[in-house]
């Protein structure tokens, strides 16, 4: 998970290779020594970003891409270009290289920086900047670029070329590393001239002829570069914590990858607790409660003493409010590099593994009982109401069986929070670190093209809308097997089931929380070259599920939440 933790973010600055004056060496030939060691440490997918400052970078990445060492993707629009790193380093597991020019476009990875530090993900900044000594002169698109992402990153490096091209390795192979708990940054010093002179051949198809490797050239520098290795300890072979039986125990799985969803339905079905898993914990298989939130509003848990809590829980209240109790043992599971939850500052032991005792039967039975008593009253609710994001959260979850899902915040992941537990669940994957509705479609658009085979998202209309940017893949550039489903109900229903959906906001609701856009999202969408399908009914909507998937298309579906208040409190009973 390893989120922001205050202290941890370390600056390095960039010396001579002896620690003594510095050496003059060319932006170019920095450049590719930073991208060779990029390679050496295994990064395999870069986002570029275009720009003057950046020019070294750009040329080496997309001599990198021709040699075939790395894949290199193009964007635009930087905000949206974190987010797509952000999704490639989430489904991939390895650090994923973003590479911007100076100024605001460094700003503008702040988003996905924060996302990938709360979420523990590998993403490496590499940001261009002028030499230090035109930062606060008031030189053309200088601004301070040093500490811009205090407080989130795992490491800053100042790498200049003033200094021994070796210090550009070092400070390179240090940040990738660390960035297995997190974001890093590395600022990029670059004087003029900023290319090679002649200038370095044109590589720009991976079918070009590459020259034999001469010192120096990128090929030399990847086919010598040494990585820097650090050993750890993963979860295999950390020392379990024995539990013994006794207190009343459930546990609570939230967004995490799925090695670690899967050690707490392991541990569940083992010992024999209940089991209340969020969608992105990839712990919703057999045997979990498919509405355990809502038997969390009965008096069964007012009996509960002990919670083992895997991953990030953020889906619920009642989730946060159990964790919060006085009279509740909480123990969180976490990898010795990682942060864990504790919103009530009720965790009194970290572990990395857990072994427990088998349970009482009647105790878990009891939770099964409330759990199928639950379910049968949402069915019974949902049965009449049409299409709504229920129906639409579990017909997209049924549609994905065993295949990846990027699920959006807000809404819908709530409603996927109640479908019924299945033998071939999706792995989900979701940004849940802040849980903001920006960047879900370049995030999307990662993770489907790290996986390399067809994925969906599900995401509700202000979430799109909010990154539609990330539909703009330039020609020429990978493209993912994707289908975003748009959950369209003309705003924010979040809003509807919380505090501010009484009646006595009702003045307000809609412009202050609600915020429909009036943008028609399928004309949006159709302004990127994307196919666009409207959906209407449930079966409309089964027919648009069962097509196969072919590069990116976008499905929307039309929803109404006029009765979302009234839908949701129904559920509760």
């Amino acid at each position: 998970m390893g989120r922001r933790a205050a202290g941890r973010r370390r600056v390095a600055p960039a010396l001579a290779d002896d620690g003594g004056p510095s050496v003059v060496s060319s932006s170019a030939a920095c450049a590719r020594v930073l991208v060779a060691q990029l390679v050496a440490q295994g990064v395999r997918e870069l986002v570029l970003c275009p720009g003057s400052r950046s020019a070294p970078l750009a040329l080496a990445a997309v001599e990198a891409d021709a040699l075939g060492v790395l894949r290199l993707h193009v964007r635009t629009d930087e905000r949206s270009a974190g987010f797509l790193a952000l999704g490639l380093a989430k489904a991939s597991g390895l650090p994923v290289a973003v590479v911007t020019t100076s100024g605001t476009a460094v700003g503008n990875l702040l988003p996905a920086v924060m996302e990938a530090s709360h979420s523990g993900v590998g993403v490496v900044v590499v940001s261009a900047d002028r030499p230090a000594a035109l930062v606060g002169f008031g030189a053309n698109q200088t601004t301070e670029q040093i500490g811009i992402f205090d407080g989130f990153v795992r490491y800053t490096a100042r790498v200049t070329s003033a200094a021994h091209p070796d210090t550009w390795a070092a400070q390179t192979a240090k940040a990738c590393v660390l960035a297995a708990t997190g974001p890093v940054h590395l600022n990029v010093e670059l004087d003029v001239p900023l290319v090679d002179s002649p200038a370095v051949p044109e590589l720009a198809d991976r079918a070009t002829t590459v020259p034999e490797p001469v010192e120096g050239s990128l090929a030399h520098l990847i086919a010598t570069a040494g990585p820097l290795q650090r050993h750890r300890a993963g979860l295999a072979e950390a020392p379990a914590t024995e539990l013994l039986v006794g207190p009343r125990t459930v546990i609570i799985a939230g967004d995490e990858r799925d090695a670690s969803g899967a050690a707490a339905a392991a541990l569940a079905a083992s010992a024999g607790v209940p089991l209340i898993a969020e969608p992105s914990s990839n712990a919703r298989t057999a045997g979990a409660l498919r509405c355990g939130r809502l038997v969390l509003t009965t008096p069964l848990a007012d009996q509960v003493e002990r919670v083992l809590v895997f991953g990030h829980p953020t889906l619920s209240r009642p989730v946060t409010r159990l964790l919060s109790r006085p009279d509740v043992e909480v123990i969180a599971v976490a990898s010795d590099d990682a942060d864990w939850p504790d919103p009530g500052h009720r965790v009194r032991l970290v572990t990395p593994a857990l072994r427990l005792d088998t349970g009482d039967p009647g105790w878990l039975a009891a939770w099964q009982d409330a759990d199928a008593a639950a379910s049968e009253r949402v069915d019974g609710v949902l049965a009449d109401a049409g299409l709504t994001g229920w129906s639409l959260a579990r017909a997209v979850w049924d549609a994905c069986s065993g295949r990846p899902l990027v699920l959006g915040a807000s809404q819908l992941i709530r409603d996927a929070d109640l479908v019924p537990i299945t033998d071939r669940p999706p792995t989900v994957y979701a940004n849940r670190g802040l849980a903001g509705i920006d960047g879900t479609v370049s995030t999307a658009v990662g993770v489907a093209l790290a996986l390399g085979g067809p994925a969906l998202a599900l995401m509700g209309d202000l979430t799109f809308l909010h990154d539609s940017n990330g539909l703009a893949i330039g020609p020429g550039e990978p493209r993912p097997d994707l289908r975003l489903v748009v959950g369209d109900d003309s705003g924010g229903s979040i809003f509807a089931t919380l505090e501010y959906g009484e009646d006595r906001f009702a003045g307000v609701f809609e412009r202050a929380f609600a915020t429909p856009s009036g943008v028609d999202l399928a004309v949006l969408a159709a302004s990127y070259g994307v196919p666009v399908t409207i959906v209407e009914t449930d079966a409309d909507l089964a027919v648009a599920l069962g097509r196969p998937i072919k590069g990116v298309d976008v499905v929307i579906v039309k929803l109404d939440r006029s009765n979302r208040r009234q839908l949701s409190q129904a559920l509760l009973g």
